[in-house]
């Protein structure tokens, strides 16, 4: 078997492509939270906050020298980066929730006892004849 056609049936099984998909969904997903974040939850936060602008924060730890640029800690950034991952963590948390309580009612639901086979029917039958006689 040669290389390409055991890459082509590793990359063909469905935990592959389930995952591929996820990656796809979880990047676009990523991009919509830091846009929440950035753009709807911190300008009002900010102005909460006094007119405070979170990208702005930041630490100046060297200033700039002629063309060398200052070097600073923008933990105005982090902040926000954050804020991201605890939306998305919680996020997370309440769909993996949601499908595990769905997990455990498919698991509660009852299921029909299995029919018994010819042998056990004919065995029940001839049980029932001999407690006739």
């Amino acid at each position: 078997m040669g290389m390409m056609s055991e890459f082509k049936e590793f990359a063909m099984k469905g935990n592959v492509m389930d995952m591929a998909i996820g990656i796809i969904i979880g990047g676009a997903f990523g991009k919509i939270v830091s846009s929440f974040v950035n753009d709807v939850l911190m300008p009002p936060l900010g102005v909460l906050l006094g007119g405070v602008d979170f990208k702005d924060l930041s630490f100046t730890v060297q200033e700039a020298v002629g063309e060398t640029p200052a070097v600073t800690l923008n933990y105005g950034n982090f902040i926000q980066t954050a804020i991201d991952f605890i939306i998305i963590a919680f996020a997370i948390f309440t769909m993996v929730k949601a499908m595990n309580s769905m997990k455990k009612k498919e698991e509660e639901a009852p299921a029909e006892p299995p029919k018994p086979s010819k042998e056990e029917e004919l065995l029940s039958e001839i049980r029932d004849l001999l407690k006739r006689d």
